[in-house]
């Protein structure tokens, strides 16, 4: 081999491992593993509800509208979870707040249910779930700002052009006002 075109092969090599594009894979690969994990906990959470919702049902009979507005709520983030779209996901998590902290406050009118044993593993497994959703929205977050900076930094962003995954994923945020948690009193 020649000078000149060993000199070319050394080049092209090192501008093909330079170019950021394994990097790129695996950074867009680690944002889709951590939005797996929201839509996981999103959907555990939605699979806590029906449980809590029989067991209220059992103290608190006539409260249908609440119960009405958990079960839409929930087959919203359902329906948001099988989209995978992060923002339809965000949207649907904190539209179900409202009627499951409703949900919640009954226990106040039915000490009963109070004390249940049921009812109060229910809510732990709730408030775990709630804490393990925080979690997995951090790290998505913390996964799409790195593969965001690095798809803008020089050389990177001309090979993100080149193979079209130029475009900054989103981060999953809550709704303005989610800040607040609701009020619920036991």
């Amino acid at each position: 081999m020649s000078h000149p075109l060993r000199m070319a092969a050394a080049l092209a090599a090192l501008t093909v491992a330079g170019c950021g594009y394994n990097q790129i894979q695996t950074l867009d690969e680690q944002v889709n593993q951590a939005k797996g994990q929201i839509a996981a906990q999103l959907q555990r959470r939605a699979d806590l509800i029906p449980n809590l919702v029989n067991t209220v049902k059992g103290y608190a009979k006539q409260e249908d509208t609440i119960f009405i507005a958990v079960a839409n709520a929930r087959a919203r983030l359902a329906g948001a979870i099988q989209t995978g779209d992060a923002a339809r996901m965000a949207e649907a998590n904190t539209a179900l707040d409202a009627p499951l902290g409703r949900l919640l406050a009954i226990s106040e009118n039915y000490p009963q249910l109070k004390s249940d044993a049921n009812f109060r593993a229910l809510q732990d497994e709730l408030t775990g779930t709630e804490n393990r959703i925080a979690v997995a929205r951090q790290d998505y977050n913390a996964a799409v700002g790195d593969y965001n900076t690095f798809i803008r930094r020089f050389p990177y962003n001309l090979t993100a052009k080149i193979f079209g995954q130029s475009t900054p994923r989103e981060y999953f945020e809550a709704k303005a006002g989610a800040e607040e948690a609701p009020e619920v009193k036991f």
